[in-house]
């Protein structure tokens, strides 16, 4: 298991520099570059066994209710097929916010273990 989560973290450090990079026509990018950077560096601090407890925890909380609030009032998919631009947009934005939470629940889960059984 302790393979696997640093082959995951290292690939999810790669995959949130990437989401932060490829914001960068959006009109709001500076959000999203800091949402997907905290992502990157907490993935990053995971890789080296650096992660407290604590980060990831509220990272989770924040990236739920960040997807609660971007959440558009009438999902529509995320594919564009002549539905409202702006409810697939808040779709895209919450399925990722949801994406970071489940990644650091995950983190935050082998921190606990690995805590529990001091390795």
């Amino acid at each position: 298991m302790r393979l696997f989560s640093k082959i995951f973290s290292g690939v999810f450090t790669i995959l949130f520099v990437w989401a932060a990079f490829v914001q960068y026509n959006d009109p709001d990018a500076l959000m999203w570059y800091f949402i997907y950077g905290i992502a990157a560096g907490a993935s990053f601090l995971f890789f080296l066994g650096k992660l407290n407890l604590l980060i990831p925890v509220v990272l989770t909380l924040a990236y739920l209710i960040g997807a609660w609030i971007f959440w558009p009032e009438h999902f529509e998919g995320v594919s564009i097929d002549g539905g409202n631009i702006d409810n697939i947009e808040h779709a895209r934005e919450s399925l990722g916010l949801i994406i970071n939470a489940l990644v650091m629940l995950f983190y935050a889960w082998r921190v606990k273990v690995a805590r529990a059984l001091n390795i």
